[in-house]
């Protein structure tokens, strides 16, 4: 057998990237990652997930306290002033932390940090730097970049991607959003909640592409009483920046009048592509699909033996927590376990607030399908959202007609995106809608809703 510098060899390290390098070395295999950033942890820890939750969590209390809202609860301030280089210092304080930790189990597991840019030399050989290395397995782990927008060029000053958006260093009067996506909803609440005034262009009728069409619209009147100025069906043709200001012209989907919107700042938020480009996959006879993807097998093999691939760079949603369990998945299929990732239980989650969830089928989905039975239950009805007088949203739970099986669920309020893990684990075990209903819930919590909403698609709920 070859010698080879290498068990497993994998290429970025971002969440599915660093775990998969984690377990391999778990399961005894030699294992090297490629990562080109001074830090570990791709975009998600560096500037994506990590960063922009901290600053959605430090705007959070601080539009609590100079709004007033505290006072209802018996909390009386007087002048709240915002500390904005101490609200950037907290975040990066929060990612230092996180990818030191990644490095930290790196060393620990015996995870050998090969730094610099991979290319591919040919199967089993990749350049990094001056140094080439070989291993018997690659997995190509590249995550992915802000999808640009033709004809509008990104400066990171007036005009700014996600990075940008999370280090701007003062607030904008007006930030216009180009994408009424999550990232642009997330950094566009941030901004909001710290004095901005916040315009998100989106070219579709609703916002969140790809959610509940019940939820996507429900947000949109969520985010319009917050304050959010929402253009749906309106399309950006052109942004010209000029004095430190920006002008953008926007006008109907379908066509029509145009106008122009002066901005102090412009986040383009229209999606993000794989990391494949300089990978040098010609050289391995590796082509992507027409979206730029990697297809592979239900393993994460490609059709080159010992190249594997998982997360942003493969078909799915574009999620950490999907790359993650790739990332396990793929380490352990190499190591000759057998790793299934069931993509079918993908949770979703919008870190706005209220925060938005979901998983499985949508409601128009499950239709599509056959027969189903929907329950739906009100925040306004849960005894703990009442107690704390923070009621906006509700449960849906969608269940098969005929089995009862659960097919998804969509759920918005304050604490969304952990109470979806409860559906997700049952329906990754075959749960009914009975089940989740005559399960018994700690009370008072924010779960009893899931419940609720379980209970009103056997037709029998209590607090409605």
């Amino acid at each position: 057998m070859a010698d080879y510098d290498f068990d497993v060899l994998i290429i970025g390290s971002g969440p599915g990237g660093y775990v998969a390098a984690i377990r391999a070395a778990q399961l005894g295999l030699r294992t090297g990652c490629v990562e080109s950033r001074e830090t570990l942890g791709g975009t998600c820890l560096n500037v994506g997930c990590i960063p922009s939750k901290t600053l959605l969590n430090a705007s959070e209390l601080f539009h609590e306290a100079a709004s007033g809202a505290l006072a209802k609860h018996g909390v009386k301030l007087g002048s709240v002033e915002l500390d904005l280089p101490a609200m950037m210092a907290d975040k990066d304080k929060a990612v230092k932390g996180l990818t030191g930790g990644i490095e930290f189990l790196f060393k620990k597991n015996k995870v050998e940090w090969v730094k610099g840019l991979g290319t591919f030399v040919d199967a089993h050989t990749v350049q990094v730097g001056d140094r080439t290395v070989t291993a018997k397995n690659i997995v190509i782990a590249t995550g992915s970049s802000v999808t640009p927008l033709p004809g509008v060029t990104i400066d990171q000053k007036v005009v700014v991607d996600s990075t940008g958006a999370i280090a701007l260093e003062k607030v904008p009067e007006h930030l216009v959003v180009i994408g009424g996506g999550v990232i642009g909803l997330e950094l566009g609440s941030v901004w909001q909640r710290l004095g901005a005034k916040v315009t998100v262009v989106e070219f579709l009728d609703q916002l969140l592409p790809g959610m509940d069409g019940e939820v996507r619209k429900e947000a949109a009147k969520i985010f319009k009483k917050q304050g959010l100025d929402i253009r749906l069906s309106t399309k950006v043709t052109g942004v010209v920046v000029n004095g430190g200001k920006a002008t953008v012209t926007v006008e109907p989907s379908a066509g029509g009048a145009a106008e122009t919107l002066e901005a102090d700042a412009v986040l383009v938020a229209i999606g993000r592509k794989p990391n494949t480009d300089g990978l040098g996959l010609d050289k391995i006879g590796l082509a992507t699909n027409p979206r730029g993807q990697i297809e592979t097998d239900h393993r994460f093999q490609t059709t080159i033996p010992g190249i594997w691939a998982i997360g942003d760079v493969i078909p799915g949603p574009m999620l950490a927590h999907k790359a993650e369990d790739e990332g396990i998945a793929v380490a352990e299929n190499i190591g000759g376990l057998t790793g299934i990732v069931n993509h079918d239980v993908i949770p979703s989650v919008v870190y706005t607030h209220p925060e938005i969830a979901g998983v499985g089928l949508t409601e128009e989905q499950a239709r599509e399908k056959g027969e189903i039975k929907v329950g739906k239950f009100p925040m306004a009805g849960n005894s703990r959202a009442k107690a704390i007088d923070d009621t906006v949203g509700w449960v849906k739970v969608i269940a098969d007609a005929k089995s009862d099986r659960v097919l998804g669920a969509w759920i918005i309020t304050s604490v969304a995106g952990t109470m979806i893990a409860e559906v997700a684990l049952g329906m990754e075990m075959g749960a009914t809608s009975e089940d989740i209903a005559y399960t018994c819930h700690a009370h008072p919590t924010h779960s009893e809703a899931i419940k609720e909403a379980a209970m009103a698609v056997q037709g029998k709920p209590i607090h409605v």
